[in-house]
Protein backbone atom coordinates (compact mmCIF):
# COMPACT_ATOMS: atom_id res chain seq x y z
CA UNK A 1 0.00 0.00 0.00
CA UNK A 2 1.53 3.31 -1.08
CA UNK A 3 1.43 6.24 1.31
CA UNK A 4 -0.74 9.31 0.97
CA UNK A 5 0.90 12.19 -0.85
CA UNK A 6 2.92 9.98 -3.21
CA UNK A 7 2.49 7.92 -6.34
CA UNK A 8 4.92 5.64 -8.06
CA UNK A 9 6.04 4.41 -11.45
CA UNK A 10 7.49 0.99 -12.10
CA UNK A 11 10.94 0.35 -13.52
CA UNK A 12 11.81 -3.23 -14.51
CA UNK A 13 14.78 -4.79 -12.70
CA UNK A 14 17.04 -7.58 -13.90
CA UNK A 15 15.83 -9.93 -11.17
CA UNK A 16 12.22 -9.69 -12.30
CA UNK A 17 11.09 -7.22 -9.62
CA UNK A 18 10.27 -3.57 -10.19
CA UNK A 19 11.94 -0.56 -8.68
CA UNK A 20 9.64 2.11 -7.28
CA UNK A 21 9.99 5.74 -8.26
CA UNK A 22 7.94 8.18 -6.17
CA UNK A 23 6.40 11.46 -7.27
CA UNK A 24 3.90 13.85 -5.64
CA UNK A 25 0.19 13.10 -6.06
CA UNK A 26 -2.00 15.68 -4.24
CA UNK A 27 -5.27 13.79 -4.76
CA UNK A 28 -3.93 10.34 -3.85
CA UNK A 29 -6.89 9.68 -1.50
CA UNK A 30 -9.17 9.29 -4.51
CA UNK A 31 -6.89 6.73 -6.16
CA UNK A 32 -6.43 4.21 -3.35
CA UNK A 33 -8.53 1.12 -2.77
CA UNK A 34 -9.16 0.27 0.87
CA UNK A 35 -8.60 -3.16 2.34
CA UNK A 36 -10.42 -3.36 5.67
CA UNK A 37 -8.58 -6.57 6.62
CA UNK A 38 -5.26 -4.70 6.64
CA UNK A 39 -6.40 -1.54 8.44
CA UNK A 40 -5.39 -0.38 11.92
CA UNK A 41 -6.73 2.17 14.38
CA UNK A 42 -5.43 4.32 17.20
CA UNK A 43 -7.84 3.72 20.09
CA UNK A 44 -8.04 5.38 23.49
CA UNK A 45 -8.22 2.76 26.24
CA UNK A 46 -8.66 4.52 29.60
CA UNK A 47 -5.72 6.94 29.74
CA UNK A 48 -3.60 5.20 27.07
CA UNK A 49 -3.62 5.16 23.27
CA UNK A 50 -3.09 1.80 21.59
CA UNK A 51 -2.66 0.75 17.97
CA UNK A 52 -5.00 -2.16 17.19
CA UNK A 53 -6.05 -4.08 14.08
CA UNK A 54 -9.46 -2.85 12.99
CA UNK A 55 -10.89 -6.33 13.53
CA UNK A 56 -10.17 -6.05 17.28
CA UNK A 57 -11.74 -2.61 17.76
CA UNK A 58 -15.09 -2.55 19.62
CA UNK A 59 -18.04 -0.77 18.01
CA UNK A 60 -18.19 1.89 20.72
CA UNK A 61 -14.40 2.44 20.90
CA UNK A 62 -12.90 5.92 21.10
CA UNK A 63 -11.02 5.93 17.78
CA UNK A 64 -8.45 8.73 17.48
CA UNK A 65 -7.01 7.78 14.06
CA UNK A 66 -7.95 5.31 11.36
CA UNK A 67 -9.05 2.84 10.34
CA UNK A 68 -6.28 3.00 7.78
CA UNK A 69 -3.13 1.31 6.54
CA UNK A 70 -0.64 1.40 9.42
CA UNK A 71 1.99 3.25 7.39
CA UNK A 72 -0.46 6.16 7.04
CA UNK A 73 -1.22 6.44 10.73
CA UNK A 74 0.86 8.80 12.89
CA UNK A 75 3.61 7.06 14.82
CA UNK A 76 2.88 6.49 18.50
CA UNK A 77 5.62 6.92 21.12
CA UNK A 78 6.88 3.71 22.73
CA UNK A 79 5.15 3.50 26.12
CA UNK A 80 6.95 2.73 29.35
CA UNK A 81 7.37 -0.97 30.16
CA UNK A 82 4.23 -2.72 31.31
CA UNK A 83 3.84 -5.35 34.02
CA UNK A 84 0.70 -7.50 33.62
CA UNK A 85 -1.77 -7.24 36.51
CA UNK A 86 -3.80 -10.29 35.51
CA UNK A 87 -3.03 -13.71 34.03
CA UNK A 88 -3.06 -13.77 30.23
CA UNK A 89 -3.32 -17.01 28.22
CA UNK A 90 -0.13 -17.93 26.30
CA UNK A 91 1.80 -15.25 28.21
CA UNK A 92 5.04 -17.24 28.65
CA UNK A 93 5.08 -18.45 25.04
CA UNK A 94 4.43 -15.01 23.54
CA UNK A 95 7.00 -13.43 25.85
CA UNK A 96 9.63 -16.01 24.87
CA UNK A 97 8.94 -15.48 21.16
CA UNK A 98 8.90 -11.68 21.12
CA UNK A 99 11.12 -10.47 23.96
CA UNK A 100 13.85 -8.13 22.70
CA UNK A 101 12.67 -8.39 19.09
CA UNK A 102 10.63 -6.67 16.41
CA UNK A 103 8.90 -9.34 14.32
CA UNK A 104 6.49 -9.32 11.42
CA UNK A 105 3.01 -10.58 12.25
CA UNK A 106 3.68 -13.40 9.75
CA UNK A 107 6.55 -14.57 11.96
CA UNK A 108 4.21 -15.01 14.93
CA UNK A 109 2.34 -18.25 15.56
CA UNK A 110 -0.62 -16.55 17.24
CA UNK A 111 -3.85 -15.03 15.92
CA UNK A 112 -4.89 -11.45 16.56
CA UNK A 113 -7.55 -12.74 18.96
CA UNK A 114 -4.88 -14.40 21.13
CA UNK A 115 -2.74 -11.25 20.96
CA UNK A 116 -5.63 -8.89 21.79
CA UNK A 117 -5.03 -8.70 25.58
CA UNK A 118 -1.31 -8.13 24.95
CA UNK A 119 -2.08 -5.22 22.63
CA UNK A 120 -4.74 -3.66 24.86
CA UNK A 121 -2.51 -3.72 27.95
CA UNK A 122 0.52 -2.41 26.04
CA UNK A 123 2.57 -5.59 26.51
CA UNK A 124 2.92 -5.62 22.70
CA UNK A 125 3.15 -2.49 20.54
CA UNK A 126 2.72 -2.18 16.78
CA UNK A 127 4.50 -0.05 14.21
CA UNK A 128 4.68 0.19 10.44
CA UNK A 129 7.25 -1.86 8.52
CA UNK A 130 8.05 1.01 6.13
CA UNK A 131 7.77 4.74 6.74
CA UNK A 132 8.03 7.65 4.28
CA UNK A 133 11.43 9.30 4.09
CA UNK A 134 11.93 12.39 1.91
CA UNK A 135 10.77 11.20 -1.54
CA UNK A 136 11.12 7.52 -0.72
CA UNK A 137 10.93 5.17 2.24
CA UNK A 138 12.85 4.01 5.28
CA UNK A 139 12.67 0.36 6.25
CA UNK A 140 12.05 0.03 9.99
CA UNK A 141 13.84 -3.33 10.16
CA UNK A 142 17.11 -2.73 8.30
CA UNK A 143 16.86 1.10 8.25
CA UNK A 144 17.92 1.36 4.63
CA UNK A 145 16.83 4.55 2.86
CA UNK A 146 18.37 4.25 -0.62
CA UNK A 147 15.76 4.41 -3.37
CA UNK A 148 17.20 1.46 -5.28
CA UNK A 149 16.46 -0.75 -2.26
CA UNK A 150 12.69 -0.43 -2.74
CA UNK A 151 10.39 -1.94 -5.35
CA UNK A 152 6.68 -2.47 -5.84
CA UNK A 153 4.64 -5.64 -6.28
CA UNK A 154 1.04 -6.80 -6.45
CA UNK A 155 0.37 -7.74 -2.85
CA UNK A 156 -1.74 -10.85 -2.28
CA UNK A 157 -2.18 -10.02 1.41
CA UNK A 158 -3.94 -6.67 0.95
CA UNK A 159 -4.99 -7.12 -2.68
CA UNK A 160 -3.27 -3.93 -3.80
CA UNK A 161 0.10 -2.65 -4.96
CA UNK A 162 2.68 -2.39 -2.18
CA UNK A 163 6.20 -1.05 -1.90
CA UNK A 164 8.63 -3.42 -0.21
CA UNK A 165 12.24 -3.40 0.94
CA UNK A 166 14.57 -5.40 -1.28
CA UNK A 167 17.54 -4.92 1.02
CA UNK A 168 16.37 -7.25 3.80
CA UNK A 169 14.15 -9.52 1.71
CA UNK A 170 16.08 -12.55 2.95
CA UNK A 171 14.49 -11.93 6.37
CA UNK A 172 10.97 -12.11 4.94
CA UNK A 173 9.24 -9.46 2.86
CA UNK A 174 8.43 -6.23 4.69
CA UNK A 175 6.18 -3.73 2.90
CA UNK A 176 3.99 -0.69 3.38
CA UNK A 177 1.14 -2.86 4.66
CA UNK A 178 3.38 -4.84 7.04
CA UNK A 179 3.25 -4.43 10.80
CA UNK A 180 6.11 -5.02 13.26
CA UNK A 181 5.32 -6.32 16.76
CA UNK A 182 7.50 -5.42 19.74
CA UNK A 183 7.48 -6.80 23.30
CA UNK A 184 6.99 -4.12 25.94
CA UNK A 185 6.76 -6.25 29.10
CA UNK A 186 9.15 -7.83 31.61
CA UNK A 187 12.16 -9.92 30.60
CA UNK A 188 12.02 -13.73 30.96
CA UNK A 189 13.70 -15.37 33.94
CA UNK A 190 16.95 -17.00 32.78
CA UNK A 191 17.95 -18.62 36.13
CA UNK A 192 21.08 -16.47 36.24
CA UNK A 193 22.82 -18.18 39.16
CA UNK A 194 23.06 -21.46 37.27
CA UNK A 195 25.47 -20.09 34.67
CA UNK A 196 29.03 -21.34 34.96
CA UNK A 197 31.85 -22.16 32.58
CA UNK A 198 33.22 -25.65 32.21
CA UNK A 199 36.68 -25.06 30.75
CA UNK A 200 39.89 -26.32 32.29
CA UNK A 201 42.45 -24.77 29.97
CA UNK A 202 45.14 -22.26 30.93
CA UNK A 203 45.84 -18.86 29.45
CA UNK A 204 49.08 -17.48 28.07
CA UNK A 205 50.17 -14.10 29.41
CA UNK A 206 48.65 -12.36 26.39
CA UNK A 207 45.38 -14.24 26.72
CA UNK A 208 45.14 -13.53 30.45
CA UNK A 209 45.69 -9.82 29.87
CA UNK A 210 42.97 -9.74 27.19
CA UNK A 211 40.54 -11.79 29.31
CA UNK A 212 40.96 -9.34 32.21
CA UNK A 213 40.41 -6.35 29.90
CA UNK A 214 37.22 -7.95 28.57
CA UNK A 215 35.87 -8.43 32.12
CA UNK A 216 36.64 -4.77 32.89
CA UNK A 217 34.90 -3.67 29.68
CA UNK A 218 31.75 -5.63 30.57
CA UNK A 219 31.69 -4.20 34.08
CA UNK A 220 32.16 -0.65 32.83
CA UNK A 221 29.78 -1.06 29.86
CA UNK A 222 32.57 0.29 27.65
CA UNK A 223 34.11 -0.56 24.24
CA UNK A 224 37.31 -2.42 23.37
CA UNK A 225 39.13 -3.87 20.37
CA UNK A 226 40.80 -7.24 20.85
CA UNK A 227 43.42 -7.46 18.09
CA UNK A 228 44.61 -11.05 18.19
CA UNK A 229 46.42 -13.11 15.56
CA UNK A 230 44.62 -16.03 13.95
CA UNK A 231 44.86 -18.95 16.33
CA UNK A 232 45.46 -16.80 19.42
CA UNK A 233 42.48 -18.34 21.20
CA UNK A 234 40.04 -15.43 20.81
CA UNK A 235 37.05 -17.60 21.72
CA UNK A 236 38.66 -18.91 24.91
CA UNK A 237 39.50 -15.44 26.24
CA UNK A 238 35.78 -14.65 26.16
CA UNK A 239 34.87 -17.40 28.64
CA UNK A 240 35.55 -15.55 31.94
CA UNK A 241 33.75 -12.42 30.74
CA UNK A 242 30.82 -14.42 29.42
CA UNK A 243 30.48 -16.28 32.69
CA UNK A 244 30.44 -13.06 34.68
CA UNK A 245 27.93 -11.32 32.38
CA UNK A 246 25.58 -14.31 32.40
CA UNK A 247 25.82 -14.78 36.17
CA UNK A 248 24.65 -11.22 36.85
CA UNK A 249 21.70 -11.63 34.52
CA UNK A 250 22.96 -9.88 31.41
CA UNK A 251 21.72 -10.85 27.98
CA UNK A 252 24.65 -11.39 25.63
CA UNK A 253 24.99 -11.33 21.84
CA UNK A 254 27.91 -12.82 19.92
CA UNK A 255 27.51 -11.81 16.30
CA UNK A 256 29.60 -12.44 13.20
CA UNK A 257 29.13 -11.82 9.47
CA UNK A 258 29.63 -15.48 8.50
CA UNK A 259 27.29 -18.45 9.07
CA UNK A 260 30.30 -20.78 9.19
CA UNK A 261 31.64 -18.93 12.23
CA UNK A 262 28.27 -19.23 14.01
CA UNK A 263 28.26 -22.97 13.39
CA UNK A 264 31.84 -23.23 14.65
CA UNK A 265 31.08 -21.31 17.86
CA UNK A 266 27.80 -22.99 18.82
CA UNK A 267 29.09 -26.44 19.90
CA UNK A 268 32.14 -24.95 21.63
CA UNK A 269 30.12 -22.54 23.76
CA UNK A 270 27.45 -25.12 24.56
CA UNK A 271 30.17 -27.37 25.87
CA UNK A 272 31.79 -24.63 27.95
CA UNK A 273 28.49 -23.16 29.23
CA UNK A 274 26.36 -26.30 29.63
CA UNK A 275 23.68 -24.72 31.86
CA UNK A 276 23.22 -21.53 29.84
CA UNK A 277 20.31 -21.14 27.42
CA UNK A 278 21.98 -20.60 24.02
CA UNK A 279 20.42 -20.11 20.58
CA UNK A 280 22.17 -20.01 17.20
CA UNK A 281 20.60 -17.80 14.54
CA UNK A 282 21.48 -17.93 10.85
CA UNK A 283 19.59 -18.35 7.58
CA UNK A 284 18.47 -21.97 7.99
CA UNK A 285 18.38 -22.00 11.78
CA UNK A 286 15.49 -23.74 13.54
CA UNK A 287 16.19 -21.87 16.79
CA UNK A 288 14.92 -18.40 15.85
CA UNK A 289 12.11 -18.47 18.43
CA UNK A 290 13.99 -20.22 21.23
CA UNK A 291 14.23 -17.94 24.30
CA UNK A 292 17.91 -17.70 25.20
CA UNK A 293 20.15 -15.57 27.36
CA UNK A 294 23.13 -16.02 25.01
CA UNK A 295 22.50 -15.48 21.31
CA UNK A 296 25.07 -16.44 18.65
CA UNK A 297 23.92 -14.94 15.36
CA UNK A 298 24.97 -13.70 11.96
CA UNK A 299 24.91 -9.92 11.71
CA UNK A 300 21.90 -10.15 9.37
CA UNK A 301 19.86 -11.89 12.06
CA UNK A 302 20.44 -9.00 14.48
CA UNK A 303 17.96 -6.97 12.40
CA UNK A 304 15.16 -8.71 14.34
CA UNK A 305 16.39 -7.47 17.74
CA UNK A 306 15.95 -4.14 19.47
CA UNK A 307 17.38 -2.66 22.70
CA UNK A 308 17.88 -6.03 24.40
CA UNK A 309 21.57 -6.92 24.82
CA UNK A 310 23.75 -5.75 27.72
CA UNK A 311 26.96 -7.07 26.13
CA UNK A 312 27.64 -7.34 22.39
CA UNK A 313 30.66 -9.20 21.01
CA UNK A 314 31.35 -8.71 17.30
CA UNK A 315 33.58 -11.52 16.08
CA UNK A 316 35.49 -10.99 12.82
CA UNK A 317 34.38 -7.36 12.89
CA UNK A 318 36.23 -6.57 9.65
CA UNK A 319 34.67 -9.35 7.58
CA UNK A 320 32.43 -8.92 4.54
CA UNK A 321 29.58 -8.04 4.38
CA UNK A 322 29.59 -6.29 7.78
CA UNK A 323 32.13 -3.67 6.73
CA UNK A 324 30.43 -3.07 3.36
CA UNK A 325 26.80 -2.79 4.52
CA UNK A 326 25.93 0.10 6.82
CA UNK A 327 22.56 -1.46 7.64
CA UNK A 328 24.37 -4.31 9.43
CA UNK A 329 26.30 -1.96 11.71
CA UNK A 330 23.01 -0.16 12.39
CA UNK A 331 21.32 -3.47 13.18
CA UNK A 332 23.94 -4.42 15.74
CA UNK A 333 23.70 -0.96 17.33
CA UNK A 334 19.89 -1.22 17.45
CA UNK A 335 20.10 -4.65 19.08
CA UNK A 336 22.03 -3.47 22.14
CA UNK A 337 20.77 -1.40 25.02
CA UNK A 338 21.65 2.27 25.29
CA UNK A 339 24.16 1.37 28.00
CA UNK A 340 26.01 -1.74 26.83
CA UNK A 341 29.49 -3.19 26.48
CA UNK A 342 30.82 -3.69 22.94
CA UNK A 343 33.79 -5.98 22.27
CA UNK A 344 35.32 -6.06 18.77
CA UNK A 345 37.34 -9.17 17.88
CA UNK A 346 39.58 -9.60 14.85
CA UNK A 347 43.04 -10.48 13.60
CA UNK A 348 42.83 -7.86 10.85
CA UNK A 349 41.20 -4.61 12.04
CA UNK A 350 39.99 -2.13 9.46
CA UNK A 351 41.67 1.21 8.86
CA UNK A 352 38.74 2.89 10.64
CA UNK A 353 39.26 0.81 13.78
CA UNK A 354 43.00 1.46 13.73
CA UNK A 355 42.39 5.21 13.46
CA UNK A 356 40.04 5.10 16.45
CA UNK A 357 42.70 3.22 18.43
CA UNK A 358 45.47 5.64 17.41
CA UNK A 359 43.26 8.60 18.36
CA UNK A 360 42.66 7.04 21.81
CA UNK A 361 38.93 6.76 21.08
CA UNK A 362 38.90 2.97 21.28
CA UNK A 363 40.88 0.97 23.86
CA UNK A 364 42.82 -1.92 22.34
CA UNK A 365 44.54 -5.04 23.62
CA UNK A 366 46.84 -6.98 21.27
CA UNK A 367 47.71 -10.67 21.31
CA UNK A 368 50.55 -11.17 18.79
CA UNK A 369 51.18 -14.81 19.70
CA UNK A 370 49.19 -17.98 19.12
CA UNK A 371 47.95 -19.88 22.15
CA UNK A 372 50.54 -22.65 21.62
CA UNK A 373 53.45 -20.18 21.46
CA UNK A 374 54.66 -21.11 17.96
CA UNK A 375 55.01 -18.42 15.25
CA UNK A 376 52.52 -17.85 12.46
CA UNK A 377 53.41 -19.65 9.22
CA UNK A 378 54.90 -17.08 6.85
CA UNK A 379 53.53 -17.33 3.28
CA UNK A 380 55.83 -17.90 0.35
CA UNK A 381 55.19 -16.58 -3.16
CA UNK A 382 55.15 -18.84 -6.23
CA UNK A 383 54.81 -17.41 -9.76
CA UNK A 384 52.59 -19.55 -12.02
CA UNK A 385 52.23 -17.40 -15.14
CA UNK A 386 48.92 -16.87 -16.91
CA UNK A 387 46.85 -19.35 -14.94
CA UNK A 388 43.61 -18.11 -16.58
CA UNK A 389 44.87 -19.28 -19.97
CA UNK A 390 45.98 -22.60 -18.54
CA UNK A 391 42.63 -23.47 -16.97
CA UNK A 392 40.79 -22.36 -20.14
CA UNK A 393 42.93 -24.97 -21.90
CA UNK A 394 41.91 -27.47 -19.21
CA UNK A 395 45.17 -27.78 -17.31
CA UNK A 396 46.58 -26.46 -14.05
CA UNK A 397 49.98 -24.75 -13.72
CA UNK A 398 52.53 -27.49 -13.00
CA UNK A 399 53.73 -26.12 -9.65
CA UNK A 400 50.17 -25.81 -8.33
CA UNK A 401 49.21 -29.28 -9.53
CA UNK A 402 52.36 -30.71 -7.91
CA UNK A 403 51.53 -28.96 -4.61
CA UNK A 404 48.07 -30.55 -4.62
CA UNK A 405 49.48 -33.96 -5.54
CA UNK A 406 52.02 -33.91 -2.71
CA UNK A 407 49.37 -33.06 -0.11
CA UNK A 408 46.98 -35.74 -1.29
CA UNK A 409 49.66 -38.45 -1.52
CA UNK A 410 51.05 -37.55 1.92
CA UNK A 411 47.56 -37.40 3.49
CA UNK A 412 47.98 -33.75 4.45
CA UNK A 413 44.62 -31.91 4.40
CA UNK A 414 44.78 -28.87 2.15
CA UNK A 415 42.75 -25.76 1.35
CA UNK A 416 43.05 -24.29 -2.13
CA UNK A 417 41.53 -20.80 -2.18
CA UNK A 418 40.40 -19.40 -5.54
CA UNK A 419 39.14 -15.92 -6.52
CA UNK A 420 35.65 -16.73 -7.84
CA UNK A 421 32.97 -19.39 -8.23
CA UNK A 422 33.69 -19.61 -11.96
CA UNK A 423 37.36 -20.37 -11.30
CA UNK A 424 36.38 -22.76 -8.50
CA UNK A 425 34.22 -24.86 -10.80
CA UNK A 426 36.98 -25.17 -13.43
CA UNK A 427 39.78 -25.90 -10.95
CA UNK A 428 37.67 -28.42 -9.03
CA UNK A 429 36.77 -30.27 -12.23
CA UNK A 430 40.45 -30.46 -13.23
CA UNK A 431 41.48 -31.80 -9.83
CA UNK A 432 38.61 -34.31 -9.66
CA UNK A 433 39.76 -35.82 -12.95
CA UNK A 434 42.94 -36.86 -11.10
CA UNK A 435 41.55 -37.29 -7.56
CA UNK A 436 37.77 -37.84 -7.54
CA UNK A 437 37.47 -37.25 -3.76
CA UNK A 438 38.42 -33.55 -4.16
CA UNK A 439 35.48 -31.16 -3.65
CA UNK A 440 34.77 -27.46 -4.00
CA UNK A 441 32.61 -25.13 -1.87
CA UNK A 442 31.29 -21.58 -2.13
CA UNK A 443 28.65 -19.45 -0.42
CA UNK A 444 25.83 -20.68 -2.65
CA UNK A 445 26.68 -24.37 -2.23
CA UNK A 446 23.77 -26.06 -0.46
CA UNK A 447 26.10 -28.87 0.66
CA UNK A 448 28.83 -26.56 2.00
CA UNK A 449 28.43 -27.50 5.65
CA UNK A 450 28.40 -31.22 4.91
CA UNK A 451 31.52 -30.91 2.74
CA UNK A 452 33.40 -28.99 5.43
CA UNK A 453 32.50 -31.71 7.95
CA UNK A 454 33.68 -34.42 5.53
CA UNK A 455 36.91 -32.47 5.00
CA UNK A 456 37.38 -32.23 8.77
CA UNK A 457 36.87 -36.01 9.09
CA UNK A 458 39.38 -36.72 6.30
CA UNK A 459 37.08 -38.16 3.66
CA UNK A 460 37.80 -35.16 1.42
CA UNK A 461 41.59 -34.78 0.99
CA UNK A 462 41.64 -31.32 -0.58
CA UNK A 463 38.95 -28.64 -0.52
CA UNK A 464 38.80 -25.94 -3.17
CA UNK A 465 37.06 -22.87 -1.76
CA UNK A 466 36.28 -19.23 -2.29
CA UNK A 467 36.97 -16.72 0.48
CA UNK A 468 33.83 -17.97 2.28
CA UNK A 469 36.13 -20.19 4.40
CA UNK A 470 38.84 -17.61 5.07
CA UNK A 471 37.61 -17.26 8.67
CA UNK A 472 36.21 -19.26 11.54
CA UNK A 473 37.11 -22.73 10.29
CA UNK A 474 39.79 -24.73 12.12
CA UNK A 475 41.24 -27.91 10.59
CA UNK A 476 44.15 -29.58 12.36
CA UNK A 477 47.35 -29.97 10.30
CA UNK A 478 46.05 -28.22 7.19
CA UNK A 479 48.27 -26.68 4.50
CA UNK A 480 46.96 -23.67 2.57
CA UNK A 481 47.39 -22.32 -0.94
CA UNK A 482 45.90 -19.32 -2.73
CA UNK A 483 45.42 -19.72 -6.46
CA UNK A 484 45.51 -16.43 -8.38
CA UNK A 485 46.63 -14.50 -5.29
CA UNK A 486 47.00 -11.30 -7.32
CA UNK A 487 43.20 -11.10 -7.78
CA UNK A 488 41.54 -8.02 -6.26
CA UNK A 489 39.38 -10.07 -3.91
CA UNK A 490 42.50 -11.21 -2.06
CA UNK A 491 43.03 -8.10 0.06
CA UNK A 492 45.65 -7.87 2.80
CA UNK A 493 43.12 -8.91 5.46
CA UNK A 494 41.82 -11.80 3.34
CA UNK A 495 45.33 -13.13 2.73
CA UNK A 496 46.26 -12.82 6.42
CA UNK A 497 43.08 -14.65 7.44
CA UNK A 498 43.67 -17.38 4.84
CA UNK A 499 47.24 -17.90 6.05
CA UNK A 500 45.79 -18.05 9.56
CA UNK A 501 43.99 -21.30 8.75
CA UNK A 502 47.38 -23.08 8.87
CA UNK A 503 49.44 -24.16 11.87
CA UNK A 504 46.68 -23.75 14.45
CA UNK A 505 47.19 -27.11 16.14
CA UNK A 506 49.64 -27.42 19.04
CA UNK A 507 50.62 -30.87 17.75
CA UNK A 508 51.18 -29.56 14.19
CA UNK A 509 52.14 -25.86 14.47
CA UNK A 510 54.18 -25.78 11.27
CA UNK A 511 52.49 -25.65 7.87
CA UNK A 512 53.03 -24.62 4.28
CA UNK A 513 51.29 -21.46 3.06
CA UNK A 514 51.82 -20.48 -0.56
CA UNK A 515 50.41 -17.68 -2.72
CA UNK A 516 50.34 -18.85 -6.37
CA UNK A 517 50.30 -15.68 -8.49
CA UNK A 518 50.72 -14.06 -11.88
CA UNK A 519 52.41 -10.96 -10.46
CA UNK A 520 53.00 -9.82 -6.88
CA UNK A 521 50.59 -7.24 -5.44
CA UNK A 522 50.79 -4.71 -2.62
CA UNK A 523 48.21 -6.76 -0.75
CA UNK A 524 50.40 -9.86 -0.91
CA UNK A 525 53.43 -7.95 0.36
CA UNK A 526 51.37 -6.25 3.09
CA UNK A 527 49.96 -9.59 4.26
CA UNK A 528 53.41 -11.13 4.56
CA UNK A 529 54.66 -8.01 6.36
CA UNK A 530 51.67 -8.14 8.75
CA UNK A 531 52.45 -11.75 9.67
CA UNK A 532 56.20 -11.22 10.13
CA UNK A 533 55.52 -8.11 12.25
CA UNK A 534 53.25 -10.07 14.58
CA UNK A 535 55.88 -12.84 14.87
CA UNK A 536 58.55 -10.24 15.71
CA UNK A 537 56.30 -8.63 18.35
CA UNK A 538 55.58 -12.06 19.82
CA UNK A 539 59.32 -12.80 20.13
CA UNK A 540 59.98 -9.44 21.78
CA UNK A 541 57.26 -10.02 24.38
CA UNK A 542 58.44 -13.55 25.01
Amino acid sequence: MVLAGASFSRVAKTDGSQEVSLSPLPHFENNIMRSDGMNYCHVRLKSDVRCLPEALVENDADILAGPDVISRLPALPIPSHVTPSVSIPFYDDVQATLFGKELLYEEMEYSWEILKPFLETGLITLKSGLLPYKKGFCCQRCHTKTKKSFACFDCFRCGETCVYCRHCIMMGRISTCSVLLRWNGPAPNYHYNDNFQKWEGTFSKGQQKAATKIIDTIQEQANILVWAVCGAGKTEILFPGLEQALRIGQRVLITTPRTDVVLELLPRLRKVLPTTSIAGLYGDSEEKHIPAQLIIATTHQTMRFTSTFDTVIIDEVDAFPYTADHSLTQAVTKAKKQQAATIHLTATPTTTLKKRVNANRLPCVRIPQRYHGFPLPVPRFQWIGSWQRRIENRSLPASCNKWCQERIEQNIPAFLFVPSVAVLEKVTDLLKEQWPAVEGVHSGDQERLQKVNQFRKGSIPLLVTTTILERGVTIAGVDVAVFGAESAIFTESALVQIAGRAGRSKEQPEADVVYFHFGKTNAMAAAKRHITTMNRESNQKG
